[in-house]
C-alpha cells in the first residue's frame, strides 16, 4: 500500500520533469537562431566604407582578410539583380586555423570566418556574424579553447571600431 502512494506521488513529478524538458528544448530550439548571429550597426553611412574600416581593423589586428565578396555583383552574373547591397568581408587567423584544424578538421567548412556587410531596409548599414563565443561552447574541448576564447577576444577588438556602441 506504502509502495502504491510513492509511485502514485512520483507520476507526477516524472511528467513534470519530462514535459519541463521538452519545453527547455522547444525554446532552446526556438531561440538557438538568434542566438548564433550576431548584428551590429556600423558606424559607417556606406557598405564601401564599412568594409574598408572593417578590413582594416581586420589586418590591423594581426589577421588577413582574403577578399571582400561582392554578392550583388556574383548574383547579377546569374541574371539575379538584388536591391540592397550585401557584401562577405572574409577574415582568417592561420595560427588559430592551424590549431583548430589539427585536432578538428571536420570544422574546416566554417572557414574562413566572414562577417556579413549589409544595407537594412531602415537604410543603415550593418554587420553580422556567428557568436563565435557560443560556437565554440557548443563544440567544446578544443574548439571551445580557440573559437570561444581567442577568436571570440580578437573579433571583438576588430569590431570595436567599427560597430556603434
Amino acid at each position: 500500500m506504502q509502495k502504491q502512494g510513492k509511485i502514485n506521488r512520483l507520476i507526477p513529478f516524472i511528467f513534470g520533469l519530462i514535459a519541463g524538458m521538452a519545453l527547455a528544448g522547444i525554446a532552446g530550439w526556438l531561440l538557438m537562431p538568434g542566438m548564433m548571429l550576431t548584428v551590429h550597426q556600423s558606424r559607417y553611412d556606406s557598405v564601401e566604407e564599412t568594409c574598408k574600416h572593417l578590413t582594416d581593423a581586420i589586418e590591423a589586428n594581426g589577421w588577413k582578410s582574403p577578399a571582400v565578396r561582392n554578392m550583388n555583383k556574383a548574383m547579377a552574373k546569374s541574371g539575379v539583380q538584388m536591391d540592397n547591397q550585401v557584401r562577405i568581408v572574409e577574415l582568417c587567423n592561420a595560427k588559430y586555423a592551424k590549431d583548430v584544424l589539427t585536432t578538428n578538421p571536420e570544422v574546416s567548412t566554417l572557414m574562413p570566418c566572414a562577417w556579413g556587410v549589409y544595407k537594412g531596409k531602415d537604410g543603415k548599414v550593418y554587420i553580422s556574424g556567428m557568436n563565435m563565443g557560443l560556437m565554440g561552447k557548443m563544440f567544446g574541448g578544443n574548439i571551445a579553447r580557440v573559437m570561444g576564447g581567442s577568436v571570440s577576444v580578437d573579433e571583438e577588438k576588430m569590431l570595436g571600431g567599427v560597430i556603434r556602441e
